[in-house]
């Protein structure tokens, strides 16, 4: 009796910690990049596999009208993790690609999710794409992260090449250093196999860990293995197929890293979110059935593969069909690990929780708002109306029904001009909350070319009507 008193007495605090760790889930958030709404299984993409995401949506709830908060790469991710519209502190655009200043990035003043969880014990790990500040000051191992291996610009080549006048701070780095050229293969493979070794470390600790895994695919320059472009040679179109082989290796290495949180047993304790930063870009992606992709603010721009998952926690096996945002990860995070939001951070998203597991059947948001800067154009979602305007198309407002047309067809302004002038209204109200951009826009010209190389197609192929006729 005396010795089984004596293994409980040393067993309990054992047993203490463990629970401890098991109280406070961990939080991984898991990024792509520029992937469509249409590419990828759980949204019934036929030609790209993506078995493991699919399995992972499965677990847990699809947001089919889930939306990032810009239509490009940095702002987009500036809004997650600030969990704020990133134009009330003038993130909205790009990095200038040649031009940055040394204060060019996410505000120093804005808090981070890193930062916050961070100051709540929390191991932090950022792997992959960072893109919001190229300066030393801006990079993630100064913004709450920990651990850092990763890239500090908005694009590389996956062979890890910095190319000409970057050098090797302008590579791959581990925690601010260098990484060799000997240790890369394919970036894509690399950051997953350091999400798994991350996790393989610290779930052996008795603390949680966020990890933010942003990967670069399956952003432009197509790049590929010959593994991943076997494993799309059904696709006739070369182009498709190329990009892809890109999202199936990204398929192949989120796959990794939920089987080791399984090995590890983790999987039940991590609250798992993935999405893509904006729309498909013009590189074999697709956003169909959705008019537009990246760069606009149709719906083929802004809305992205999503889906939450936290095993036993959020009821898996289904599709919610209310509009979220990128926005709603932050305050959905602190919910779920009990973290307090600090007095004065005020989020702009909500806590998904009781709308995943319906137990609050309203809807997440009255209202979302989208804006490009120098009057490129804004967007107003309310209920089913969308309002849109672009300034690449002459600066027209759009009106949208999208219950009845989600695909953004049939422009309903000039019959509607109450609800025009209600979402205009609901604009400007918004608007006086933020404040202009603090950089100039390098990404908004590309979309003008892309308009206009819209417009010289048309114009060609119109070009012969009437030529016979006397």
């Amino acid at each position: 009796m005396k010795q089984f008193l004596l293994l409980l007495l040393i067993a309990v605090p054992f047993l203490s910690v463990q629970a401890k760790k098991k109280k406070t889930p961990n939080v991984l958030i898991i990024l792509s990049d520029d992937q469509g709404w249409g590419d990828v299984g759980f949204n019934g993409c036929t030609d790209i596999p993506t078995p493991n995401l699919d399995a992972l949506a499965a677990d847990g709830v699809i947001c089919s009208q889930g939306y990032a908060s810009h239509p490009y790469c940095s702002p987009s991710r500036a809004g997650l993790l600030s969990g704020r519209y990133q134009h009330r502190f003038g993130h909205e655009c790009n990095l200038p690609y040649t031009t940055a200043k040394a204060d060019d990035g996410l505000p120093l003043d804005e808090l981070m999710m890193s930062e916050l969880f961070k100051e709540e014990g929390f191991k932090t790990c950022a792997i992959g794409k960072w893109h919001l500040g190229d300066s030393i000051a801006y990079w993630p191992n100064k913004r709450g992260f920990e651990d850092w291996y990763g890239f500090w610009g908005g694009g590389m080549s996956y062979w890890g090449d910095t190319g000409k006048g970057r050098g090797p701070m302008g590579g791959v780095l581990r925690d601010g250093e260098p990484v060799p050229m000997s240790e890369i293969t394919y970036l894509t493979d690399n950051f997953s196999e350091e999400a798994v070794d991350y996790i393989d470390e610290y779930s052996k600790e008795d603390k949680p860990f966020f990890m933010y895994l942003a990967y670069n695919a399956p952003h432009s320059p197509i790049h590929a293995t010959k593994q991943y472009t076997d494993m799309v040679s059904h696709i006739e179109d070369g182009y498709r197929a190329a990009y892809a082989a890109m999202v199936v290796g990204m398929d192949v290495g989120v796959g990794k890293v939920i089987q080791k949180l399984k090995d590890a047993g983790e999987y039940e304790n991590t609250i798992i979110f993935y999405y893509s930063d904006n729309g498909a870009a013009t590189n074999g992606a697709s956003s169909e059935p959705y008019r537009g992709h990246k760069g606009m603010l149709f719906e083929g721009g802004i809305r992205v593969p999503f889906c939450v998952t936290w095993k036993g926690k959020i009821e898996g096996g289904k599709v919610y069909d209310k509009a979220v945002s990128a926005l709603d990860i932050f305050p959905t995070a602190l919910a779920a690990t009990d973290v307090k939001c600090p007095k004065g951070k005020n989020l702009d998203g909500v806590n998904l929780m009781p709308f995943l597991n319906g137990e609050n059947q309203a809807s997440p948001h009255e209202t979302l708002f989208w804006r490009y800067s120098d009057g490129a154009g804004y967007a107003v979602l309310r209920g089913k109306y969308k309002m849109v305007m672009s300034g690449f198309k002459n600066n027209d407002f759009f009106l949208f029904d999208i219950e009845k047309d989600p695909f953004e067809h049939t422009n309903i302004a000039s019959e509607n001009p109450a609800k025009l002038a209600e979402l205009k209204k609901a604009y400007q109200e918004w608007n006086k909350g933020t404040v202009p951009g603090l950089w100039e826009d390098p990404h908004a010209a590309n979309i003008y070319k892309e308009v206009n190389k819209r417009e010289s197609f048309i114009k060609k192929a119109t070009s012969g009507e009437g030529k016979n006729q006397k």
